[in-house]
């Protein structure tokens, strides 16, 4: 008999006061059944596979939930997805009708190849209050817990917000970490806070995992810094406004036809975005299920 997958670490829940207790309990079940769907592919190295069961298990379980959901990040126009795309609406159509941000899988790559860091997550708003980042792939971010509040501001250097935050929270500067993706985009920033004498803790991939860490006290992580998706930061705002955390971000196109794209969509790419622009409601259902 082939070796079984791990069981399904325990569902994360926060914001289910905002949602009626029928409702939180559907969310619940398509996180589940997205990562229950994915785990026999774990470690398998087929990334799209995987994603493809997460996708369609969570958009049948979504199906059944008591809601008038709309998609606004989902899988997404630049995946060409034929499920949980966006525009897609979701539920019984009876219920509170909601703005609907999904990732099946965040972390493909982790969950083909066996690490850490995979997870299957729903966030869940009122209508109109998710910002949609559409034609805009990436966006710069900046993420901390409740201490970067009034503190950090994404027109400051990196050093200066590392040292800003690193006050605020009352430790020296060389035990502040910074989590921060491992992409070539991000060589000048690493060395940067490197240089400065702090430490920083690099992630292959996992933007929403990152982020829910920078905004969770005693998580090991103090901040997030640089240009991930656009869609995993909506995601990850809808997160950290729930968590009662700290976040900006800024639009970040990576190649000219972005930037022309985005420009015509009228998007103002040196606007900073503060976390309740990104997410303008308190009452944030954000429910995330490890996978790996």
């Amino acid at each position: 008999m082939a070796p079984q997958p791990p069981p399904v670490a325990p569902t994360t829940v926060v914001g289910a006061e905002n949602y009626p207790a029928d409702l939180v309990a559907a969310v619940v079940r398509a996180t589940e059944a997205a990562a229950s769907a994915c785990l026999p592919l774990v470690g398998s190295g087929d990334k799209n596979a995987a994603d493809e069961l997460a996708v369609a298990a969570m958009r049948d379980a979504l199906g059944l939930a008591p809601f008038d959901g709309t998609v606004i990040i989902g899988e997404g126009e630049k995946d060409e997805a034929p499920m949980l795309a966006n525009g897609e609406r979701l539920g019984t159509g009876i219920g509170p009708e909601c703005d609907v941000a999904v990732d099946p899988l965040d972390g493909t790559r982790l969950a083909a190849e066996n690490l850490p860091g995979a997870v299957a997550v729903i966030a869940l708003a009122p209508r109109g209050s998710m910002f949609d980042p559409r034609d805009v792939f990436y966006m710069q971010k900046l993420i901390a817990g409740s201490a970067g509040i009034g503190v950090l501001d994404l027109r400051a250097t990196p050093v200066q917000n590392a040292t800003r935050l690193a006050d605020a929270l009352g430790k020296p500067l060389n035990e502040l970490v910074v989590g921060v993706l491992d992409k070539p985009r991000h060589a000048s920033l690493a060395a940067e806070l490197r240089d400065a004498g702090m430490r920083v803790h690099l992630v292959g991939e996992g933007d929403v995992s990152i982020a829910i860490a920078a905004a969770t006290p005693g998580s090991g992580i103090d901040a997030v810094m640089g240009t991930g998706g656009t869609p995993e930061g909506i995601i990850a705002a809808c997160a950290v406004r729930s968590l009662g955390g700290f976040m900006q971000g800024r639009m970040a196109p990576q190649s000219e036809s972005e930037r022309a794209a985005a420009v015509s969509a009228g998007h103002d790419l040196n606007r900073v975005f503060r976390l309740e622009e990104l997410v303008s409601s308190y009452r944030v259902l954000f429910v995330s299920t490890p996978v790996t």
